[in-house]
């Protein structure tokens, strides 16, 4: 027999007693006798015998397994977030299922549904960065999937959020850039759409009007749909050649802020003195940047661990249990390095 293909008939075939007896004897009833049990826990671990998993959940109506859907598993701040879902949901008795959209619509679809199929518990979606359309999260949360977004979120579904305060990031990055002296400030800008960008920017205009700079349209650039480091330099190299280029820059993310550093260093500039610049998520390799980079760190450990606190919540839930929407809001810090710092 095939190691995949046993069953409790086979081992209850082999010992002459009924299947019954055998999935009693593996849940240890107490109306088996041990040496029953004992006889058909040898013989489970010699064939390499496994519960059927998709049996149980159709008996149980229970999976005890969460999607994930991010849009890059490559992401650095994407898998911190996995981490923090993992650590909470294997305490919790779940496993986790992660796909990654690619930043394709059509993938997002296509993953939600499969996930659903599958029936997972429940779902932790971070949206793309082209998805401008719910009907895929609409019908399935319609058919009682529980669902949690974080980070990438949308007002448009109704269920619960977990975020970073995206605005108090970028206002205090911006204003760190204020502070040592600059003053013509730019901005590589995300993909208008995502909320988290307007979010971002939103914070870098705060900034500036709080110190009386006036906010300049040829300063920002980007809507970037891409995280390109080659992309973001070429970008950065329009800002330069601006009649008055800009002292300062403050990046979407880290990759961005990189390309910015590449092209700032092509011209010749020196960073921080002639030109500094801030990123956002802390990804690794800002630390080890020459020099290194200031960015805004976001708590994504925590955030998958809120996350799947709130997804588990929904799921336990019992069924006459109302369980509202609400959105979780997590800090930033800021970490100064010497992009920013003039001698």
């Amino acid at each position: 027999m095939k190691n995949n293909q046993i069953t409790i008939k086979d081992i209850a075939r082999e010992l002459g007693i009924s299947p019954s007896t055998v999935s009693r004897a593996l849940k240890d009833h107490p109306d088996i006798s041990t040496a029953t049990k004992k006889a058909v826990n040898e013989l489970a671990e010699k064939l390499k015998y496994t519960p059927n998993s998709i049996a149980l959940s159709l008996r149980q109506s229970k999976t005890n397994t969460i999607g994930v859907i991010i849009p890059e598993i490559i992401h650095f701040f994407f898998s911190t977030v996995i981490s923090g879902i993992e650590d909470i949901a294997y305490d919790k008795g779940y496993s986790v299922i992660v796909s990654q959209s690619n930043e394709s619509y059509e993938r997002e679809v296509m993953d939600s549904k499969a996930l659903f199929n599958n029936r997972v518990d429940g779902m932790l979606i971070s949206l793309s960065k082209e998805t401008l359309k719910y009907d895929h999260f609409h019908t399935i949360h319609e058919r009682g999937m529980p669902l949690v977004l974080f980070d990438r979120v949308t007002d448009a579904i109704n269920c619960s959020k977990v975020i970073v305060d995206d605005f108090d990031g970028a206002f205090k990055a911006t204003e760190h850039l204020i502070q040592q002296g600059n003053k013509r400030i730019a901005h590589l800008s995300g993909p208008s759409n995502l909320e988290i960008s307007r979010n971002r920017l939103a914070g870098y205009k705060a900034a500036l009007e709080h110190y009386s700079i006036p906010y300049r349209e040829e300063l920002v650039m980007g809507d970037f749909t891409s995280e390109d480091e080659m992309v973001a330099k070429s970008i950065a190299a329009k800002l330069f050649a601006l009649q008055n280029p800009p002292d300062a820059l403050f990046a979407i993310n880290d990759i961005v802020a990189l390309g910015a550093m590449m092209a700032a260093r092509e011209r010749g500039l020196n960073i921080p003195n002639d030109f500094a610049i801030v990123g956002f998520s802390n990804w690794r390799f800002t630390s080890l940047t020459e020099p290194a980079m200031t960015t805004v760190n976001q708590p994504g450990f925590e955030m998958g661990q809120e996350a799947a606190r709130l997804l588990i919540k929904q799921i336990e839930a019992k069924d006459d249990e109302v369980i509202e929407p609400e959105t979780k809001v997590l800090k930033t810090n800021l970490i100064v390095r010497g992009s920013t710092i003039k001698k």
